[in-house]
C-alpha cells in the first residue's frame, strides 16, 4: 500500500494500483497536535438549517493576530457580518428552519436530549417541511412534536408532558401534531418500554441501583402475566418503583412518585394495587 497498489500475498499479482489516499498527509501523536495541524471544518449536521455548509463571520473584533480592529475596520466588519446572515437565510424555507433549529437547541437543553435525538428530530421536522405540513401550523409545536417522535424512535424516555412544559405548547396541540407526523410520514415509533423510564425516575427520585432493578424485574414480570397492555408505561413505571421502595426500604410517597412521573396519584394507586395483587406481592395495600 505505501505505492498506491494492492498485492497479493500468495502470487505477488497486482489485484489493484494508483489508489487515492483520502487521508492526511500529516502526522498527529496527541489530540492537541491533531486539532492544530488540522485544515478542515466541522462535520455537515442536520441541527444547522443550512447542515453547517456555510462560513461563519465571528463576532471577537480582532484580525488574525489577535489584535483589536480600529473603529472604522469594526465598522466594515459589522456591516459583513448584518448582510452575510441576511444572505445565508434567503428563502421563506430556511428562514422557516433556522427559527425551528433554534427553538430544537433550546427544547433539546431544556429536556437534556443527546445529540442523536436532535438529529433525529431535525430530520423528521425537514421531512415535515418538504411535506407541506409546516404551513398554517405553529413551529414551536412541529419542531415539539419531531422532538418527541425522535425520542421514542431513539428510546430516550421523554413524557409529552415534559415537552409541552418546556415547549410553551400545550399537551393537546402537540398530541395533534405527532399524530399528523406519524400518519403524514409513516414514522415508524417503537412501542414505550416502562423499563426506559425506571432508569430516569429512580435517579430523579434519589433511589439506590438496587431498587431501579428491582422496579425493572417487577415490570418485566408484570410484562410475562401480559398486565402491561394497554397501560400507560409511565404509570407502570411509577407504581413498580413504589413497590420497590417499600420492599428495599427506600419508600417515597406516592406524591411524589406522581410528580416525578408527571401522571395523578390515583394513577400511581391504582396500578400499584393492581400489580400487587396479579403478582402476589406481600406489602401493605
Amino acid at each position: 500500500m505505501q505505492r498506491g497498489d494492492i498485492i497479493c500475498r500468495d502470487c505477488g499479482a497486482i489485484i489493484e494500483d494508483s489508489l487515492i489516499d483520502d487521508g492526511p498527509e500529516w502526522r498527529a501523536f496527541n489530540s492537541a497536535e491533531r486539532s492544530k495541524r488540522s485544515r478542515v471544518g466541522s462535520p455537515t449536521t442536520y441541527t444547522v438549517h443550512d447542515k453547517g455548509l456555510s462560513t461563519q463571520i465571528g463576532w471577537e473584533d480582532r484580525d488574525s493576530y489577535g489584535k483589536k480592529l480600529s473603529p472604522s475596520q469594526r465598522s466594515q466588519i459589522y456591516r459583513l457580518r448584518k448582510w452575510h446572515i441576511r444572505t445565508r437565510v434567503h428563502s421563506s424555507v430556511d428562514r422557516n428552519l433556522a427559527q425551528a433549529m433554534s427553538e430544537l437547541d433550546r427544547l433539546s437543553s431544556q429536556l437534556g436530549l443527546p445529540r442523536s435525538v436532535k438529529e433525529t428530530a431535525s430530520v423528521i421536522y425537514r421531512s415535515a417541511i418538504n411535506k407541506r405540513l409546516i404551513r398554517g401550523r405553529s413551529i414551536e409545536a412541529m419542531i415539539g412534536a419531531a422532538a418527541y417522535a425522535a425520542a421514542r424512535q431513539r428510546r430516550v424516555p421523554r413524557t409529552l408532558d415534559e415537552i409541552a412544559r418546556n415547549s410553551r405548547i400545550n399537551k393537546k396541540e402537540l398530541g395533534r401534531c405527532y399524530r399528523l407526523m406519524i400518519h403524514e410520514l409513516n414514522l415508524k415509533i417503537p412501542l414505550a418500554n416502562p423499563t426506559d423510564y425506571i432508569v430516569r425516575f429512580a435517579a430523579d427520585l434519589k433511589l439506590t441501583g438496587a431498587t431501579a432493578r428491582r422496579a425493572i424485574d417487577l415490570v418485566k414480570e408484570a410484562k410475562q402475566k401480559g398486565l402491561t397492555a394497554g397501560k400507560d408505561p409511565t404509570g407502570l413505571a411509577a407504581a413498580a418503583i413504589y413497590i420497590a421502595g417499600i420492599i428495599e426500604g427506600e419508600r417515597r410517597t406516592q406524591r411524589e412518585i406522581a410528580e416525578t412521573a408527571t401522571v395523578t396519584e390515583v394513577t400511581v394507586r391504582n396500578r400499584y394495587k393492581e400489580l400487587v395483587r396479579k403478582l402476589e406481592i406481600a406489602v401493605a395495600l
